[in-house]
């Protein structure tokens, strides 16, 4: 990620839920995001019957998460896949949304077999994931849930997220470092007294 990014993403995110009338440590409301931006999120099954998209789970598990289409009349769509659980479907929308919110131009061909596709780039990719995370689970949440002892996937359940978002998070942000140090350092005051 380019130099400043995880700052500058942390910062649009609180802007955001501050916009949005949230506190430090609640998620953004995507339906509300994505209305600002003048996205539709839209499940798959809407486009191609479920049964299709069943048959690709099939065949290659988590094939498909969610893209973004511009429509040739103007404004973008989201699409989903609703096999996924809420907090995987949550997140998938949240990384998306990041795409938008950067920016981002698709600008990578990719091939699976025959077919072509336009994807954004590998650096792209990994901000609209933290931007996405930045959003759904903000650091005051990940410290207020750190210090509460909470495991990645109870932090996933209790806020709609998957669980590798939630673990990926605790990781990435240092939260679970500042927690131990902090801990430590009050096991070694009470251990001089």
């Amino acid at each position: 990620m380019r130099r400043g990014f995880k700052t500058q993403a942390e910062r649009l995110a609180t802007e955001i839920r501050e916009k949005h009338g949230c506190a430090d440590d609640e998620p953004a409301p995507l339906d509300a995001v994505a209305q600002d931006l003048g996205i539709e999120i839209l499940s798959a099954d809407v486009l191609v019957s479920r049964a299709r998209l069943e048959e690709l789970q099939e065949l290659q598990p988590d094939a498909f998460s969610a893209a973004t289409f511009s429509r040739p009349s103007g404004g973008k769509v989201v699409v989903y896949n609703p096999l996924g659980t809420e907090g995987r479907v949550r997140s998938n929308q949240a990384h998306e949304l990041a795409h938008v919110l950067l920016d981002h131009k698709v600008r990578t061909i990719e091939r699976v077999g025959d077919l072509k596709f336009l994807t954004c780039d590998v650096e792209q990719e990994e901000e609209a994931d933290w931007l996405g995370g930045c959003l759904l689970l903000p650091r005051e949440l990940l410290l207020k849930a750190a210090f509460k002892g909470m495991s990645a996937q109870s932090i996933a359940d209790t806020y709609k997220t998957s669980e590798p978002m939630a673990r990926f998070r605790l990781n990435a942000s240092g939260v679970l470092v500042q927690v131990g140090r902090t801990r430590a350092a009050k096991a070694r005051k009470s251990s001089h007294r």
